[in-house]
């Protein structure tokens, strides 16, 4: 399985400062039962995926950290429960899913899928997405209603809810399953796909890399919430009360800022 372990110290102590600078705000206190639930080996090992910024955006180096909302959050959370934070950066999502399956992960951060909610316990929406389409610069594609024609390739997230879903939704186009954002971006810059099909938080920070890329279209809809194995009922319960305390304070709002999150439902 491919994944870099973080040397957190830095990024953490910088998560922490950037928390810090507003009001501090009581975190909710979990049972011993609930912490042992939560982080049964003793550090929460949270997954993240990399190009995303509601997941994990790599730091530029210097004092530029990395970012996501996942990973903001995760460590508040830690914290607050009194354990280190252990993140696990993957390529993609479907790997930090493969990861959670085998029983590596204690906590992810996801679209909160029917077919996901069969092996993962979602607490509440964190952040709801629109969908949509990046295209590039000088491509055939104007706008939403261009993309459902019969030779037009549409880019997906290999094992993503929208892998899923498009199958569905478009009846000429064809749906291209790649293995990584990274890959993605490449894919259309080179023209092997037309367009890539995402959140619009994904897509406006690819496109931030693509000079001219266009975003159009509102296919749908993202929840996406962090969740927990089945089975462990104390940690949903500690899960749900440091979410509602989070929205309630301006903390999600917050991280998402600080990750530069676009795309937000209103």
């Amino acid at each position: 399985m491919h994944n870099v372990r973080i040397a957190t110290a830095v990024s953490f102590a910088a998560i922490l400062l950037a928390s810090a600078c507003s009001t501090p705000k009581p975190q909710p206190e979990g049972s011993r039962e609930e912490v042992a639930a939560l982080a049964p080996s003793g550090k929460l090992r949270v997954g993240v995926y990399t190009g995303s910024p509601t997941s994990y955006v790599a730091g530029g180096g210097g004092s530029v950290g990395p970012r996501g909302v996942a990973y903001e959050l995760s460590a508040k959370l830690a914290k607050a429960a009194g354990v280190p934070l252990e993140p696990i950066v993957f390529p993609s999502n479907d790997k930090v899913l493969e990861a959670f399956r085998a029983g590596q992960l204690d906590l992810v951060f996801t679209n909160a899928s029917a077919a996901r909610a069969e092996f993962i316990d979602f607490g509440p929406t964190v952040l709801e997405l629109e969908k949509g389409y990046l295209v590039r610069s000088g491509g055939i594609l104007r706008e939403a209603a261009d993309i459902d024609r019969a030779g037009v390739r549409v880019g997906v997230s290999r094992g993503s809810s929208s892998e899923v879903e498009l199958a569905q939704i478009l009846k000429r186009a064809s749906v291209v399953p790649v293995a990584s954002l990274a890959d993605a971006r490449q894919a259309l810059v080179e023209g092997k796909i037309e367009a890539f099909a995402s959140n619009k938080a994904i897509l406006f920070e690819m496109s931030d890399r693509i000079p001219g890329a266009g975003i159009f279209g509102n296919w749908g809809s993202e929840s996406i919430a962090f969740g927990v194995p089945k089975g462990r009922p104390a940690a949903l319960a500690y899960l749900g009360r440091f979410v509602e305390q989070e929205r309630r304070n301006g903390g999600v709002r917050s991280a998402a800022e600080r990750a530069g999150v676009r795309g937000l439902r209103n």
